[in-house]
C-alpha cells in the first residue's frame, strides 16, 4: 500500500493522533501540515494567525499542501480548514486516498476545551463555533472523502485498523 492517506475533518477529531498510527501500521511517513507550518515558520499556529490572520495562514497552508501532495508514501493530517481552499481540495484528492475522520461536536469540545492552541476556538462560545465551522465544512469533507470514518468513543488504533479495512475493501 503506497498511496498516500490524507486524514480530514474538523480539529478535535484526532486526525494527528490516528495518522501516527496509521503511519505507524503501515509503515509510512506521517506528516501533520500545522506541525509542520509551526516548524518552517518558527512560529505557532496561534501567533500566524494573530500577525496574519486566517487568510495569511490559509496562504501557508495552501502553498504547503501543494508541496506535499507532489510526495509518496505518506499520511497527511490535514488542519480543520483545509478542505476551504478548491485548490487544496484538487491537490489532496490527486495525492491519494481522502479519509474523513467524524464525530459529534460534543466529543470534539470535550477533546479540544483545554487547548489554547486553536485560535478559531478563542472565543466566549466555542460549542456554538465548533458547530458553526461543522456546519459550513461539513459537507467539503464529506464531498471530498473517499472513506468516512467515525472516530467517536474509539481508540487511535482502532480507527486506523478501520480506516486499514476499508482501503483494502476498495481494492
Amino acid at each position: 500500500m503506497h498511496k498516500n492517506i490524507i486524514l480530514i475533518g474538523p480539529m478535535g477529531v484526532g486526525k494527528s493522533t490516528v495518522g501516527r498510527q496509521l503511519a505507524r501500521q503501515l509503515k509510512m511517513n506521517f506528516i501533520d501540515a500545522d506541525q509542520e507550518i509551526e516548524q518552517r515558520t518558527g512560529a505557532s499556529i496561534n501567533l500566524i494567525f494573530d500577525i496574519e490572520g486566517e487568510p495569511g495562514f490559509r496562504e501557508r497552508e495552501e502553498r504547503l499542501i501543494e508541496e506535499l501532495s507532489q510526495k509518496e508514501n505518506i499520511v497527511l493530517a490535514t488542519g480543520g480548514g483545509a478542505v476551504l481552499r478548491e485548490s487544496n481540495r484538487k491537490n489532496l484528492r490527486r495525492a491519494g486516498i481522502v479519509v474523513y475522520l467524524h464525530a459529534p461536536v460534543d466529543t470534539l469540545l470535550k477533546r479540544t476545551r483545554n487547548s489554547k492552541t486553536r485560535p478559531l476556538l478563542q472565543t466566549g462560545d466555542p460549542a456554538a463555533r465548533l458547530r458553526q465551522l461543522l456546519q459550513e465544512r461539513d459537507p467539503l469533507y464529506r464531498q471530498e472523502a473517499d472513506i468516512i470514518v467515525d472516530s467517536d468513543r474509539r481508540s487511535a488504533a482502532s480507527v486506523a485498523r478501520s480506516i486499514i479495512d476499508r482501503i483494502e475493501d476498495t481494492r
